[in-house]
């Protein structure tokens, strides 16, 4: 047993081995070239994509009615939970890798390599699936010419793959990845002058759409002036016609709408001030895309019925509805631009993740070269770049997107955690005050109080106040997993306020806010950054809650994806990664170093001891 548990310690110890943070900024072998203007302009083209085409017309329709504007502002604040919790971050580790990186430095190699890989997924799943929505979107308006030559000549035939190959979704995404190749600078340009062309086209939207509005359309009756009275299609009426429930169901499908700022968060050894820049840049682009997603939704009700909507294509259909072609036509090269534009975003990160993983000897070392005249990762472009160009070929757009999210959520979930964690813990420790030991149940319990509500008033952390948080934070993660299950599966009991719904959500919620009480009382962290998350740890902890509702409120079919790519994941980590880690390369000199040190002590009045093996013993005065 002893054995048993002596292995399981090593291999814990393995899993668990933290990046050391590097302090020397300058090291990077990347261009440090990107302003603060170029990452905003990074964050809001790699989001404000075909969600502001689209999105906004169909939660309108199906979800939510006027009250999308609500919608996206829940999803705002939601995804601003992750967004800040990304900015401490990159005020604390300026490295590429994102949410890889961070989690490396703070929780481990093994849970780090875990959203490494997720993220990999998320992101060429996310090129591909824009490929072929542009793709898509560039056929429709040629009457669908590409679909149906293709479809003649080489339909597939498979049931989990696309009708047809899209050989131009496959050159779309190859003529990017040639752009990315030749240099950071040269592909932020080119982002720079299609977000420019997106930003442009959506203040024209939201300008020319407030000529036409009428507030009418937000005080709709059913059964008067035409409107229908099927409540599936027209709900109660005027602004919130599906109640509260309409809003949060429409929330879920708008937060989506703002996956992809964490992109800013790869570019930490490319950026000339990461930790004022890259936490600026994420705070500017999330107001910026939140204003153009309400902007928006508020000009596209007003202008026509929210049951009147068109899910696939709204903002060319309302100005069609008004007699402006001309609004429709700009509307629709602007998409063109907005689409290319998310295309370009989704692909930037996906080489920088695959270069810090390979850089840390968790991927292929060849996936680390740095090109000497570009500055880029190129092999990790390239080889990214085929990857999704061939996943946009075979695969249609809904098998793509089903998997896109579960990745994103995750690793938004673990940066909160990392956040948690890293505010109540100091890089030196202060000395724990042991004091007496507890004896009996009584004082045991009086002793696990003082503790856990910090009754003494500390102020510097301690190791026993880090621990004490750790478990915290765990405990709370297994609480919102069952809180948000009540909530989901035992809706109908809470809302007929059944106690079989009730008394489940008010015991397991009461927990949950004690755990959260327990963190909030522990001594924080007095390390200096340059941005920190306000309101700590509400904000992180809502965060947490959030992703966690939002990750099991999707199907069991992503659910069984996601687990046969980690374990893909798996696989490659545990028969490559663990040789050749450079974090347990670096422990194990560590080790070798110590070693020698030991076996060259000499005893004060004995000869030179040889190397301690299982069964020496260490001098008593070492």
């Amino acid at each position: 047993m002893q054995v048993l548990s002596q292995m399981l310690g090593r291999a814990a110890r393995v899993l668990m081995r933290q990046k050391r943070a590097a302090a020397d900024e300058g090291a990077s072998q990347l261009s440090r070239c990107l302003s603060v203007f170029d990452l905003t302009l990074l964050g809001v083209g790699s989001t404000l994509g075909l969600g502001v085409y689209v999105l906004a017309g169909a939660v309108a329709r199906t979800e939510a009615g006027p009250a999308v504007t609500l919608s996206f502002l829940v999803a705002a604040i939601a995804s601003a939970f992750a967004g800040l919790c990304y900015a401490e971050f990159a005020a604390r580790v300026p490295r590429a890798g994102s949410a890889y990186v961070y989690s490396y430095v703070t929780v481990g190699e093994f849970v780090a390599y875990i959203i490494g890989w997720n993220l990999i997924l998320e992101y060429v799943i996310g090129t591909a699936s824009v490929a072929r929505g542009l793709s898509s979107y560039i056929d429709s308006l040629a009457g669908g010419a590409m679909e149906n030559a293709t479809m003649e000549v080489m339909p597939m035939g498979v049931s989990f793959l696309s009708p047809f190959p899209d050989f131009f979704a496959f050159g779309i995404v190859m003529l990017l990845t040639g752009v990315l190749s030749l240099g950071v600078k040269e592909s932020t340009i080119l982002n720079n002058l299609f977000t420019g062309l997106n930003i442009v086209t959506v203040l024209i939207v939201i300008i020319a759409g407030s000529l036409k509005a009428d507030a009418g359309n937000w005080r709709l009756v059913p059964g008067e002036g035409g409107v229908p009275t099927d409540p599936a299609l027209v709900g109660t009426g005027g602004f919130m016609p599906f109640g509260v429930a309409g809003v949060m169901a429409g929330a879920a499908k708008c937060f989506y709408g703002f996956v992809g700022f964490d992109c800013v968060a790869t570019t930490g050894e490319e950026a000339k001030n990461p930790q004022k820049s890259i936490p600026l840049a994420i705070v500017v682009s999330l107001v910026i895309i939140f204003l153009a997603y309400f902007g928006i939704s508020t000009v596209i009700t007003l202008m026509c019925p929210y049951y009147m909507q068109d899910e696939k294509a709204p903002l060319p259909y309302v100005f069609t509805q008004v007699g402006w072609p001309v609004i429709k036509w700009i509307v629709t090269t602007g998409a063109v631009f907005a689409l290319c534009t998310s295309l370009l975003g989704a692909m930037f990160p996906l080489p920088r993740i695959l270069y810090a993983m390979a850089t840390d000897g968790l991927l292929f070392a060849w996936l680390a070269r740095i090109h000497p005249r570009s500055k880029t990762p190129m092999l990790a472009t390239v080889a990214s770049g085929l990857l999704a160009a061939i996943m946009a070929t075979i695969f249609d757009v809904n098998q793509l997107i089903d998997m896109m999210s579960i990745g994103t959520l995750l690793a938004y979930t673990i940066v909160a955690i990392c956040v948690l964690i890293l505010r109540y813990e100091e890089p030196s420790y202060a000395p724990s005050v042991s004091g007496r030991r507890p004896r009996g149940a009584a004082d045991v319990l009086l002793w696990a109080l003082g503790h856990l509500g910090n009754l003494s008033g500390a102020k510097t952390p301690s190791a026993s106040s880090a621990r004490i948080t750790k478990w915290a934070i765990c405990v709370y993660t297994l609480l919102c997993v069952l809180v948000c299950g009540v909530v989901i599966h035992c809706e109908s009991h809470v809302r007929a306020g059944d106690a079989r719904g009730v008394l489940p959500l008010v015991v397991v919620g009461a927990l949950l806010l004690l755990t959260l009480f327990v963190v909030a009382r522990q001594p924080p962290s007095s390390a200096k950054l340059s941005f920190k998350v306000p309101f700590v740890p509400v904000l992180p902890a809502l965060s947490v809650l959030v992703n966690i509702y939002l990750m099991l409120m999707l199907d069991a079919n992503t659910w069984i994806r996601f687990s046969l790519w980690l374990l893909i994941g798996f696989l490659i980590y545990f028969t490559y990664s663990l040789q050749h880690s450079e974090e347990g390369k670096h422990q194990a000199r560590l080790a070798a170093a110590a070693s020698g040190a030991l076996s060259d002590f000499k005893a004060p009045n004995g000869p030179k001891r040889h190397s301690i093996g299982a069964k020496d013993a260490l001098p008593a005065k070492f």
